[in-house]
């Protein structure tokens, strides 16, 4: 992402924590965030991806992001990397509940163990992670909060049953803890992403086939990149975005 697009400048300055910032949609939004003149703390589970990444931002921009290998199945090791990174680099006034798995399942080969790891990855920390930085928003006068849907739970996908079942729950979390928290100028919102085609998505499951049937689906016959993702994670961070709450944004091409 270059500086050709939009600036906030409400962003210059501002700690920004995201889940999953090493790769991926992740990655792109670490790049903006830290481009715009924020503070961004990131943690992840892929070492090199990561420490690349922060290497290129330091090469780049004479700064580097704040990152942490953090899994975030362990809620305590989370909860306690969310306060640190609030204690070194400023109480965190936007997080970016990103880190996800859509590892294609058999509903009937699932057993409650993988049930439960599905949950423990895609739902959980993002419950965990807003109970941990949402003190430092409210001390900070207020804050906001961009979870990740997906566009599986409007198209109905198969294949992927816990996964689906965990980002329509993520949706129900966005909506109950925008009342919860909206007294205290803290603004929680759902970014729906469509068919993202990232590096893993291309490797484990998007066929040339595939992508041609998405672009079908699609009213704008283009292959999304997770750079297409940030501008709009941007803009809920910011200022500029101050009156919206509860909601959802699908950065999907038109097929949701």
């Amino acid at each position: 992402m270059s500086h050709a697009n939009a600036q906030y400048p409400s962003l210059q300055g501002r700690t920004v924590f995201i889940t999953g910032g090493g790769s991926g949609i992740g990655a792109a939004l670490t790049r903006a965030f830290h481009l715009q003149g924020a503070r961004v703390a990131f943690i992840d589970i892929a070492e090199e991806a990561s420490r690349q990444l922060v290497d290129d931002l330091q090469a780049q921009t004479g700064r580097a992001p704040w990152y942490k290998h953090c899994d975030i199945r362990d809620v305590d090791s989370l909860q306690a990397t969310i306060r640190e990174a609030g204690e070194q680099l400023g109480p965190i006034s936007a997080l970016v509940n990103n880190a996800a798995s859509d590892n294609r399942h058999d509903w009937q080969e699932v057993d409650t163990a993988y049930w439960d790891e599905g949950m423990a990855i895609n739902l959980r920390p993002a419950f965990f992670a807003i109970q941990a930085a949402a003190p430092q928003m409210i001390a900070a006068g207020g804050g906001s909060i961009i979870n990740f849907g997906s566009i599986s739970v409007q198209l109905a996908l198969g294949g992927l049953s816990s996964y689906v079942t965990a980002k329509a729950a993520v949706h129900g979390l966005t909506r109950s803890l925008a009342r919860d928290l909206g007294a205290d100028g803290i603004r929680v919102n759902t970014v729906v992403p469509g068919c993202i085609m990232t590096e893993r998505q291309l490797e484990k499951w998007i066929t040339p086939a595939d992508e041609a049937r998405i672009q079908e689906h699609q009213c704008l016959k283009l292959r999304l990149l997770p750079e297409h993702v940030a501008p709009i994670v941007l803009f809920l961070a910011a200022d500029d975005s101050a009156q919206l709450t509860a909601h959802e944004f699908p950065v999907d091409g038109g097929w949701g």
